[in-house]
């Protein structure tokens, strides 16, 4: 039986789609069998359904316009992936950070999340930006894109797969994004597929 790989999104879904087109050729070994939004229609929520994958919206806004808290979010959140039972989580451009109450719902469950920069440079939001800023400034030479394992500190968890990515002297902003982009679809794919086969060799072993 194929491990089970649950994908949470917030926009367009470039890397979700890049996850089904590794799923659909045999690249990636897996199967998702839920994708989760903390937005409503957005894109990645059409190709999720044109891959005909079951989807789910659960959005913080009307947690806090009720007067309920993040944690009260998260621990629902956590719900929805666990009765998904899978064998690998993947954050895909999810714009939102997790709480520990969250993260502690899946003690042996690994988290997986994709940055667009370094370990260690421009965590957090706008890192594509904030890299290009930096390298005008003559700060940086070049900036990169990392899979990382999901810890309570942003961006700060063991990376599984980092690759440097070019800034070209003639790049704009939109020049380095698309070149980012395009390594991101890949990195993730190949990231999943370690963390798969790690996961693999556990229960072999057991």
């Amino acid at each position: 039986m194929a491990p089970r790989v649950v994908v949470l999104i917030s926009g367009t879904g470039s890397n979700l789609q890049a996850l089904i087109d590794a799923v659909n050729s045999g690249a990636l070994t897996a199967e998702i069998p839920l994708v989760i939004s903390n937005r409503s229609k957005v894109f990645g929520l059409e190709r999720a359904e044109k891959a005909g994958i079951p989807s789910k919206v659960l959005a913080l806004k009307p947690y806090t316009a009720a007067g309920r808290t993040r944690v009260e979010y998260d621990l629902d959140l956590a719900q929805l992936v666990i009765d998904a039972k899978p064998d690998l989580v993947v954050l895909a451009g999810f714009m939102h950070i997790l709480s520990p109450e969250f993260l502690n719902q899946f003690p042996t469950t690994p988290l997986i999340n994709l940055h667009p920069a370094l370990p260690g440079q421009f965590d957090g939001a706008k890192a594509i930006e904030r890299a290009f800023e930096a390298y005008q400034k003559g700060e940086i030479k070049h900036t990169g894109v990392m899979v990382h394992r999901v810890i309570q500190e942003v961006d700060g968890g063991e990376p599984v797969l980092v690759k440097e990515v070019e800034i070209k002297p003639e790049d704009d902003l939109a020049a380095l994004q698309e070149r980012i982009h395009s390594v991101e679809h890949v990195l993730l794919v190949q990231g999943a597929a370690i963390v798969l086969e790690e996961e693999a060799k556990k229960k072999s072993a057991a």
